[in-house]
């Protein structure tokens, strides 16, 4: 767990998904952060985590005096093998809550576990090439940016483009993975 003055950032569990709800519902409807348009229910909100969970990729919140004010993820970058070893995060803020260090502490508490957990590359894919806190955000951690996919994304009635930035995590590409494991094997 990380803790700052009256931040705490600790594994999320089923009795935060009301609340990451609620964060995330305004960025479904309005924001063009996420590409998704249907706010998805709790159960579906409690699906994920337990996916995120079962492949022991870490879903976190931040907490301000006992109230969840944003969240973070990692998920499986792309569902092919090749992939395996590569992660992309996601990082949403409570309304009102960005500029106070909460998404740093979230995102570098992410980037910690992922790194120790021996995944080799984490992607940001950021929707919406003018969101300048996220990319500054990432930036700040050690992304790199790699580019810009103009208008992949119809959105909120306009084209909305994607930003796609990258870190590596512990050895990153210096070193092989770890062989990947097949029912053969095991």
């Amino acid at each position: 767990m990380t803790s700052a003055p009256s931040l705490l950032v600790r594994d999320a569990t089923e009795i935060d998904l009301a609340a990451i709800e609620a964060i995330y519902r305004p960025y479904v409807l309005t924001n063009l952060a996420t590409f998704e348009e249907i706010p998805p229910s709790i159960d579906e909100l409690s699906r994920r985590l337990a996916t995120v969970r079962a492949l022991g990729l870490p879903y976190l919140v931040a907490e301000r005096d006992g109230q969840v004010v944003g969240y973070c993820y990692a998920n499986t970058y792309r569902a092919r093998p090749a992939y395996r070893n590569t992660i992309e995060d996601s990082v949403y803020l409570a309304d009102g809550m960005g500029g106070q260090g909460i998404g740093r502490a979230l995102l570098s508490t992410l980037i910690e576990r992922c790194a120790q957990g021996g995944w080799r590359q984490m992607v940001a894919v950021i929707g919406d090439s003018a969101n300048t806190a996220s990319v500054g955000l990432h930036r700040s951690l050690g992304f790199e940016m790699i580019g810009t996919m103009p208008a992949v994304g119809f959105k909120l009635g306009r084209w909305v483009d994607t930003v796609i930035m990258q870190r590596p995590l512990g050895p990153g590409g210096d070193e092989p993975p770890e062989p990947l494991k097949t029912q053969q094997q095991s």
